[in-house]
């Protein structure tokens, strides 16, 4: 069933046009930009913030499973603590303002019967492999079970059986589901942010945070939900970024094998 969705085309009489593309201003955008440790004080438009917003949604994830939510702090009251909570670090405090991006383990579920639902609403028939991966294969690979046993179980059953063929050997744990969920969270934040420079606007990604306490913030449920990092938003002043960008030796990342 897994290779069959994988390996096999369907028959579907859909089409979307491929013929765009700018790799230029793609090139310009990605360039410019840079985490602003220093914003001005103009606002950033509620429009633009939603329009974002919806951008970010549109990321590539594992399996069309969206496991991440996004949480624009508004309330006075939990920004000054949000501040706090980012250590009073210069790219939060001096920010018109922070979305909180969280990765969320636990809404796989949920979002396997929207998946199904969506089916549903389509006016072709959508391929049995499909359907079949978000009932069968989707809770096999990502239900843990109660203190993650099953997913001990699966990773003595998978090692077993990639002895003679590959295997697809992950999530097979709570700690793999927690690197699932902020890999794509991690994607959705760099549409967010790359958004937010299309619209003249700038950001900073922020993992220096005390999680717990805004976890606590944003009322997150212990055990399902982590949060991924906190992006501040707005205009750079003059010296908000502090040099020029530094990247090494390209030799060291990028391998031909």
């Amino acid at each position: 069933m897994a290779s069959s969705i994988l390996t096999e085309t369907p028959e579907l009489n859909y089409t979307e046009p491929s013929d765009y593309f700018n790799p230029e201003a793609f090139t310009a955008l990605v360039e410019n930009r840079r985490s602003s440790r220093l914003y001005t004080d103009e606002k950033v438009p509620e429009e633009i913030i939603h329009k974002c917003l919806d951008l970010a949604l549109l990321a590539p994830n594992s399996s069309n499973m969206q496991p991440w939510e996004f949480y624009w702090v508004r309330s006075e009251e939990k920004r000054k603590k949000l501040n706090a909570y980012c250590l009073d670090q210069n790219a939060a405090k001096t920010a018109p303002e922070i979305i909180v991006a969280v990765a969320r383990r636990d809404t796989w579920k949920r979002n396997a019967k929207l998946m199904l639902e969506e089916f549903g609403k389509q006016d072709e028939e959508v391929p049995k492999a499909a359907t079949a991966y978000y009932k069968k294969l989707a809770p096999l690979a990502y239900n843990q079970g109660f203190l993650g046993m099953f997913g001990m179980i699966k990773r003595v059953a998978f090692n077993v059986m990639a002895i003679n063929k590959p295997m697809v050997r992950q999530p097979k744990s709570i700690s793999d589901m927690r690197v699932w969920s902020n890999k794509s969270t991690a994607l959705a934040c760099e549409n967010l942010m790359l958004a937010f420079r299309a619209y003249g606007y700038d950001t900073c990604p922020m993992e220096g945070l005390d999680q717990r306490r805004v976890r606590k913030l944003l009322n997150l449920p212990y055990g399902k939900a982590e949060v991924c990092m906190a992006i501040s938003v707005g205009k750079r002043a003059d010296n908000g970024i502090y040099g020029p960008r530094i990247r090494f030796d390209r030799e060291l990342f990028v391998k031909e094998v």
